[in-house]
């Protein structure tokens, strides 16, 4: 099956705008700074890119808390800014998708602010979960508990009291300062038809819906059962089954893809899409509820993300994300976000061997001792691997760069929420946003911030490591054996050896230690040992023959040998 729309084979790439690049000098990430480093982004080969939310927001989780929908954060730019952005991407045959946010918004939105000023049970607060608490333990507040005993995804109680004397609470499934909206309401549901439209008119193509698990709750909301023994502090949300992936959701997605198909109709020649974020890892029965022809173009596969360095793990996330063809979707694979540790530290892991460390929860990270040497390696090999699927592919910020998690951020500097909703229980997130090195100077935060000749130019949000140049794009651009490099080539071995085979994947079993995926002509082999292991060239069932890739192409020169912790594809 060959593709029939741009985004079923696309390479896109994420840009975490407050991590990227700071044009004005004052420590922030903005879209003048993506327009100054776009033609990197051209350099790796992508055929779109991916904005983590730039709307106006308090920041209390960088953006994932908009206060408003239909405009731009003010230390990003403003959307003249971004309409530039956006026509010299188009220039370099470069798309542009949103972030949505639909779960819930800012406690700063207009909306909310009115609902609490609003009385009990008004109209106003029918946008949002508001609901009378119970009685206190001791009888004193008859509205003194919380409604229910939902826990909050990123620590605490789901629900916060409106105010000392006010029957009320409000729910706020990932904190306190984001209120979950109400999709069953008209005015919501007007609301984000609205906002698609608004930014379709501005040339967007497409949107990454963030969040969808939680969308649409059981409308009694009743208490959630107890979760399985052993989870996770912050797993505990996703194992409510009345908050999570619930039929009242498919509703949502139906909606926003009737505004899509509509659009569709009323704009001939415009090919627009939304892939959904959800860790379904194992479950690709549920993800073909998603993703049909009523709802979802795509939905992320994190299964690959997820698996430790395991043969069998990856074969089982490569054949879990493949069952998504059957049901007429292209998967879409990724492996590294802006909530995620990245890649080069989750595989250089000290155990990142153990089959036992698999999660559905990405923020739920591992504990051993990183080798990056090692873990860059395993990482060179697994996006090699990932560039012979079918499907598109996402990469994140930094990735190319082969940037390991900082780790070591000091406490007063973190600002993820999940780190101060959690009392640093959980290290959170920031570790993967630490602005970008473009330049292995330190006083311009190695080339993040543009700050001319101030000498009193604010610090970038995050600390950067002293080491953060050894990583920079100038460092790395030109070098052939650097993983830039890597990134570079392996996009354009992608469309010449992968991409004309369609959808078309098969495991093939080559043996312990080795996965392989055939695709036509073509076979991708890795080899998740430490030792090299000599394929038999003799096999009819893969007819390997000549090598034509490989995630460390100067090892490449003994025939039908895969070097350990490497891929190879092979043409016959």
């Amino acid at each position: 099956m060959n593709s029939q729309h741009w985004w079923q084979d696309a390479v896109v790439y994420q840009v975490y705008v407050r991590s990227f690049a700071d044009a004005n000098g004052d420590g922030v990430g903005d879209l003048n700074g993506i327009r100054n480093r776009l033609d990197h982004i051209a350099s790796l080969g992508v055929d779109a890119i991916w904005l983590n939310p730039c709307y106006p927001s308090p920041q209390r989780d960088h953006g994932y808390d908009v206060a408003d929908y239909l405009a731009i954060h003010h230390e990003y730019g403003d959307l003249d800014t971004f309409d530039a952005l956006l026509a010299e991407a188009r220039e370099r045959g470069i798309k542009i998708l949103m972030d949505l946010v639909p779960n819930h918004c800012s406690n700063d939105h207009a909306w909310f602010v009115e609902a609490l000023g609003a009385e009990a049970g008004s109209d106003i607060r029918s946008r949002f979960y508001f609901r009378d608490g119970r009685a206190s333990d001791d009888g004193s507040d008859p509205h003194g508990n919380p409604p229910n005993n939902w826990m909050a995804a990123f620590g605490g109680s789901a629900w916060n009291r409106v105010a000392a004397g006010d029957p009320q609470w409000y729910l706020g499934t990932f904190t306190p300062h984001q209120p979950d909206f109400d999709h069953t309401n008209a005015d919501v549901q007007q609301m984000f038809a609205d906002v698609l439209t608004f930014w379709f008119d501005r040339g967007v193509e497409g949107f990454r819906v963030d969040a969808i698990s939680p969308v649409g709750k059981d409308p009694a909301l009743p208490d959630a059962p107890p979760p399985p023994p052993g989870t996770g502090l912050l797993q505990v949300t996703w194992e409510n089954p009345y908050t999570v992936f619930r039929p009242e959701g498919h509703d949502v997605w139906r909606r926003f893809r009737a505004t899509i198909d509509d659009y569709m109709d009323r704009h001939p020649g415009r090919d627009l899409m939304m892939v959904a974020e959800a860790y379904m890892n194992g479950r690709p029965d549920l993800m073909a509820a998603f993703v049909n022809d009523e709802q979802f173009h795509q939905a992320f596969a994190f299964d690959l993300l997820l698996s430790p360095w395991v043969k069998s793990e990856i074969e089982r996330a490569i054949r879990d994300t493949v069952d998504i063809i059957s049901i007429g979707s292209s998967p879409t694979w990724t492996l590294s976000n802006h909530d995620v540790q990245r890649v080069v530290t989750r595989l250089g892991r000290s155990d990142a061997t153990d089959p036992s460390t698999v999660t559905n929860n990405a923020m739920e990270t591992g504990s051993g001792d990183v080798d990056v040497v090692r873990g860059t390696r395993r990482a060179r090999a697994m996006i090699t691997l990932a560039m012979a699927m079918p499907g598109s592919l996402y990469l994140y910020m930094g990735e190319e760069l082969g940037l390991p998690e900082v780790l070591d951020i000091p406490d007063d500097r973190r600002q993820d929420p999940v780190f101060h909703q959690t009392n640093g229980e959980r290290i959170g997130r920031d570790g993967c946003r630490v602005p970008m090195p473009w330049t292995d100077d330190p006083s311009t935060a190695f080339g993040f911030s543009d700050v001319g000749n101030d000498e009193s130019a604010p610090e970038p949000w995050l600390p950067q490591p002293a080491w953060w140049g050894t990583h920079a794009v100038d460092e790395l651009d030109g070098d052939e054996n650097s993983i830039l490099e890597l990134y570079r080539a392996a996009t354009d071995a992608r469309r010449e050896f992968a991409v004309p085979h369609g959808l078309v994947a098969a495991i093939v079993d080559l043996g312990p230690g080795v996965v392989a995926v055939r695709r036509g002509d073509l076979v991708a082999v890795t080899n998740t040992t430490e030792a090299p292991i000599a394929l038999d060239m003799e096999n009819d069932l893969i007819e390997i023959a000549t090598p034509v890739f490989a995630s460390e192409p100067t090892e490449m020169h003994t025939p039908g040998v895969i070097p350990p912790d490497s891929t190879i594809w092979f043409v016959s």
